[in-house]
């Protein structure tokens, strides 16, 4: 796989940051996310590993606070939006469902 096959996507205004690609008909994201609290929204069902930090995460808007350390996995719906908020910078690893 060269870098062609990569994809670099960069969100709110370089605040989380991610490399995509594809590997035997899966899609999946390794990426940084800053300090800072950031709104997601999905069209596929997704499964996040927090690499390194720790990330806060709300499904929904009124919904409590979940606290995912390095290690810690996590499913978002599809169709759906999520908060995310991190203290200091994370990294994570999602796979698309």
């Amino acid at each position: 796989m060269g870098p062609r096959m990569l994809k670099h996507n960069t969100y709110f205004e370089g605040g989380v940051q991610s490399v995509g690609f594809e590997r035997n008909g899966s899609r999946a994201t390794v990426g940084v996310v800053d300090t800072g609290e950031y709104r997601f929204g999905t069209d596929a069902a997704e499964r996040m590993t927090v690499v390194s930090g720790e990330l806060w995460v709300r499904y929904g808007d009124d919904a409590d606070w979940v606290r995912y350390p390095s290690g810690a996995t996590f499913e978002v719906a599809a169709k759906s939006h999520f908060h995310v908020r991190a203290s200091s910078p994370a990294a994570y690893l999602c796979v698309f469902l």
